[in-house]
């Protein structure tokens, strides 16, 4: 009993009386709700009141502000129903007919991440031919007459979109619940085997066994990156995630499915593909120091794990069954959490506002809420439950983002406030409720099974004294049952029984481990330090290592101080420094790359002779001034091919992002035999301006202007490699 009471205390509902479960108190601040005859609510917050009124599905519980809040998800999922999206950077501002779901009420267009996510938590199984039109919105043919295929759009961002980012397979993470349309399944199957072949080609690393790419969702930079990626996205680029990687990994499993469906041998190859980037993803992203899986790693060259971990990132491995069972347990429960929950990121940056930084995202909340169950992790169920009604009931919507401490949905600290963006009614914010209430409280799946996992310290708040808690949907009701006795923490589906359309469960105690997540009191990660410095010393470079610093080099930290003496051996090295201080490593700094480097002059064609035989890292000198560092679509993705006497032509993806002056783009690889008289030429790729659906873009180049794949290139760098590691 001492737990319960301890849990309820903690939500701010009072467990010795029902009555007193139409309020919440966090932090002095205090919302309450009003349930009416006529099915409707009151809704009363510090800023304001709401009538809410009476919807399809209802909730009936010994907390009123727990059906108010249902009732709420309902009345914003219909308030985000739109005949027409709009904005401004499309069309020219002018309506987009699209009967489908706009993101949220300050954002009235249709986003493809958004849409996926809000999609696979709720609005797939509530509203599917609705959501079908949204997803629908984001498919596109080419419109630069060579390149054939149904693809998937990924939004403007970071240094002009695509390859930068590469989680527009999110998509078929929403598509894989719609397929009951044969029309509309032979669409996904399109475009999956078009999406999946032109990311295998451009983004995925066949040295790290790992698909390059931003974090899935955390898209801002120097929020979750080091700072020093605010005007240089070439790192990004270059990176690997791990909730982009659970995604591509999401992508393949379901390409198998449809292959095997429709008979295609192809099947066997993506089955292949989806069990090494598995094993792959596991065995990178892994840090057995910390008990976690890392957010994301560094270069193909310098393949360090930086210290930063993801709730989404994790939340999807878990529920993708990537992470053997006894880690995924471990890593979710070793995620911190603070007063409003838990954060999207750990640890926090000192210097950045609040967007990703310091802040609880709903949806993010609803997926570790689903991983929770799937854990059986009581604790987490619970605290995500609790931080998904406080945020919603203290802000009167379901906003986008809240700060992590206080749930306030702006604080005002001078260069740090925030949120920095915000939005009611956010639509994944939206779904990620409605599947709290449905899924995470109820039990209710996908394929309607009814598999409840509630902790049961969450019996004050939903039961009071009550014998039973009712969802009605439609016609249907599900009836939850309180439990015969006081053993067992976490309640599970003991009888079922079906009368008619009611599906009656008797909860039954199942023991859980109720160890709590941890509460760190350090919650800011050390200063990023500045790029090592070498002193060439004859035939050796001496790095130094100022105190409380790491020296990395060629993706494997040094166990050293003071400086490490590197012999120049021929070969390029990388080398980053990280911060320790209080249990925590900071992101790591620029990095210094030592070794031979030549520098051939040019921009399309050059001639090459390689020194010694191996492999080879390159990159081009570059301008992109097409578009900010932040957005637009015009990445420039070009072919570069080697072609030596007597081989095979050898052709890599090279990307140049957006630029703040000249700098240099990702490095890729080839294989030279020494003395040999070579060339490399550069010919033109694949970026995001050439989808018919930018054809309306006009917020920058490569919309209606038509394709814009272009740079200013002024030089070719070429060196020898390092050995690193392989793929594991």
């Amino acid at each position: 009993m001492l737990k319960m009471i301890c849990m309820a205390a903690t939500l701010g509902v009072a467990a010795s009386s029902p009555a007193l479960a139409d309020e919440l108190e966090f932090q002095g601040r205090r919302a309450q709700a009003q349930a009416l005859d006529d099915g409707s609510f009151v809704l009363r917050w510090p800023q304001g009141e709401r009538r809410i009124a009476a919807q399809p599905m209802r909730t009936h519980t010994a907390s009123p502000l727990f059906d108010a809040l249902f009732a709420l998800a309902q009345q914003e999922m219909a308030d985000d129903r739109v005949e027409a999206i709009r904005d401004p950077a499309f069309n020219a501002g002018k309506p987009v007919p699209c009967a489908c779901f706009e993101t949220g009420e300050r954002w009235p267009y249709v986003w493809t991440r958004d849409v996926s996510f809000a999609a696979d938590l709720a609005l797939a199984q509530l509203e599917p031919e609705r959501t079908r039109n949204a997803l629908r919105f984001k498919l596109s043919a080419a419109r630069d007459g060579r390149t054939p295929g149904l693809f998937v759009a990924q939004d403007t961002g970071s240094g002009g979109s695509w390859p930068i980012s590469s989680d527009r397979v999110v998509w078929f993470f929403a598509a894989r619940g719609l397929l009951d349309d044969k029309p509309f399944a032979e669409e996904v199957w399109q475009a999956l085997q078009a999406t999946i072949a032109q990311d295998r080609h451009a983004v995925f690393d066949a040295q790290i066994g790992l698909y390059r790419g931003e974090t899935s969702f955390l898209d801002w930079r120097e929020q979750t990156y080091p700072d020093w990626t605010r005007e240089d996205v070439r790192f990004i680029a270059e990176s690997f995630a791990l909730s982009t990687n659970v995604l591509h990994y999401q992508a393949l499993r379901l390409a198998e499915q449809l292959a095997r469906q429709h008979g295609d041998a192809r099947a066997a190859q993506y089955a292949q593909w989806a069990d090494a980037l598995r094993q792959a993803i596991d065995g990178r992203f892994w840090d057995a120091r910390s008990s976690q899986y890392v957010s994301y790693l560094g270069s193909a060259a310098h393949p360090v794990r930086y210290a930063k971990v993801d709730l989404l990132g994790l939340s999807l491995g878990v529920l993708a069954d990537v992470f053997p069972p006894q880690r995924a347990r471990l890593a979710l429960r070793n995620y911190p959490m603070v007063a409003g929950g838990s954060p999207v990121v750990w640890p926090q940056e000192a210097a950045q506002p609040i967007y990703h930084n310091r802040a609880v995202w709903p949806f993010v909340s609803a997926y570790a809420l689903r991983a929770a169950r799937a854990l059986d992790d009581a604790p987490r169920i619970a605290l995500e439950l609790q931080s998904l009604m406080r945020g919603s009931a203290l802000a009167g919507s379901n906003m986008e983002n809240y700060e992590m401490q206080s749930l306030a949905v702006h604080v005002e600290e001078g260069a740090r406030s925030g949120p920095v963006v915000n939005s009611p009614r956010q639509l994944w914010s939206v779904a990620g409720y409605l599947s709290a209430v449905r899924e995470g409280v109820f039990g209710l799946s996908a394929a309607g099974n009814v598999q409840p996992k509630l902790p049961r310290s969450l019996l004050p708040l939903l039961f009071g004294e009550a014998k039973q808690i009712v969802l009605e949907q439609g016609a249907r009701r599900y009836v939850l049952q309180r439990p015969a006795n006081d053993t067992g923490e976490l309640l599970v589906a003991g009888r079922i029984e079906r009368q008619g359309q009611t599906t009656l469960v008797q909860l039954v105690g199942r023991n859980a481990d109720l160890t709590p997540p941890p509460r760190p009191e350090q919650v800011f990660a050390p200063q990023t330090p500045q790029a090592p410095v070498a002193q060439q010393l004859g035939n050796t470079y001496r790095i130094g290592i100022p105190e409380g610093t790491t020296l990395y080099l060629d993706g494997r930290a040094l166990d050293a101080s003071a400086h490490w003496d590197l012999p120049d051996d021929g070969v390029l090295h990388m080398l980053s420094l990280t911060r320790r201080r209080d249990g925590l490593e900071s992101l790591h700094s620029p990095s210094l790359t030592l070794g031979p480097l030549q520098r051939l002059p040019g921009s399309q064609r050059w001639s090459w002779r390689p020194a010694r035989a191996g492999v080879h890292r390159v990159s081009l000198r570059y301008r992109n001034d097409n578009g900010p560092i932040n957005t637009g679509v015009t990445a420039a993705v070009k072919q570069l091919v080697l072609e030596c006497p007597g081989k095979p032509a050898q052709s890599q993806v090279i990307v140049m992002p957006h630029s703040v002056g000249e700098q240099l783009s990702t490095q890729v690889t080839f294989d030279a035999v020494a003395g040999q008289a070579c060339t490399f030429r550069l010919e033109n790729g694949f970026n995001m301006s050439a989808l018919a659906h930018f054809a309306r873009y006009n917020g920058g180049r490569g919309g209606r202007d038509g394709v814009v794949n272009a740079a200013q290139v002024s030089a070719l760098l070429v060196g020898p490699a390092a050995r690193v590691e392989v793929a594991p």
